[in-house]
């Protein structure tokens, strides 16, 4: 079978009993890093006879079907350096080449950095989303931002240390500089902080610099009453930001409770009666 198994984020207290003995039964460790899965199996104190197997981005494609082949007749236990694989982490392509291999899987629960950031954020749980590692490059991120500003559940974001302070001054643009967020870093670790308070006050906060691995959570918008005309100017705001207008109208008719067709019937109209009065002037 193929278990996909949790490990610490940085307590190793928090490194399950079952956990403990499903690696030392292991005949496979598929591992994001093994000469970090290694150091984990020696801090445990592991006795294993496990083949460790690197399992990473540039590498998954080919991997996948050999472990999930593997997984037919051994126990293959996949791991990421921290947290629940496949989250952010490698894992997807494994899991699906093993049900298409009708491979039983099964997994091991455990810490999880966004659920512990979100705990501890003190922002609402009851919806949320998880919006993974925030893009590099500033057009991209923009464009991500520009596309959540109306989301009205809590949203997560993994962020380096070096790039946090920057991604903050851009959601001040997008989500306004009032919007409450927490800043939760090193969670589990002997260093953990959570900065909680408006995206003005964690910018401030990070002016000169964090370090650690860091979880942003930022509040959702407060649900918007639109009329035809609001709703438009929001589809065209969006679309200036670089989004597409059949994008944009479904972003804002998911909020708005305006149906995408009418919103995109209204911008399709706008732009046949520019056209005219373009042609007129000439």
């Amino acid at each position: 079978m193929l278990i996909l198994a949790a490990t610490p984020i940085g307590n190793l207290g928090d490194a399950s009993p079952r956990l403990r003995e499903t690696l030392a039964a292991a005949d496979i460790i598929a591992a994001e890093d093994t000469r970090t899965t290694g150091q984990l199996l020696k801090l445990l104190d592991i006795n294993h006879s496990a083949k460790l197997v690197p399992l990473h981005d540039h590498n998954e494609r080919q991997k996948a079907d050999e472990l999930a082949a593997a997984a037919v007749t051994q126990l293959v236990v996949l791991v990421s350096d921290a947290g629940m694989p496949t989250v952010s982490d490698p894992g997807f392509r494994v899991v699906a080449a093993a049900i298409a291999r009708d491979v039983e899987i099964s997994s091991i629960p455990g810490p999880s950095a966004p659920v512990t950031a979100l705990a501890v954020s003190g922002i609402p749980t009851d919806r949320w989303s998880f919006e993974g590692f925030v893009p590099r490059k500033s057009g991209d991120k923009r464009k991500l931002f520009a596309s959540l500003a109306n989301e009205t559940r809590t949203m997560l974001f993994f962020e380096s240390p070096h790039r946090v302070h920057e991604t903050l001054q851009a959601m001040q643009q997008y989500f306004g500089a009032e919007r409450q967020a927490a800043l939760c870093r090193e969670l589990t670790k002997l260093h953990e902080e959570v900065i909680r308070g408006t995206l003005q006050k964690l910018t401030a906060a990070t002016a000169a610099g964090v370090r650690g691995e860091i979880v942003l959570v930022v509040a959702g918008a407060d649900p918007q009453i639109d009329t035809p005309e609001t709703a438009l100017q929001r589809v065209l705001e969006r679309v200036a930001s670089g989004e597409r207008v059949k994008d944009a109208t479904r972003a804002v008719a998911a909020t708005s409770g305006i149906p995408a067709r009418e919103l995109y019937a209204m911008v399709t109209a706008m732009k046949d009666s520019a056209r005219r009065g373009a042609l007129n002037e000439k």
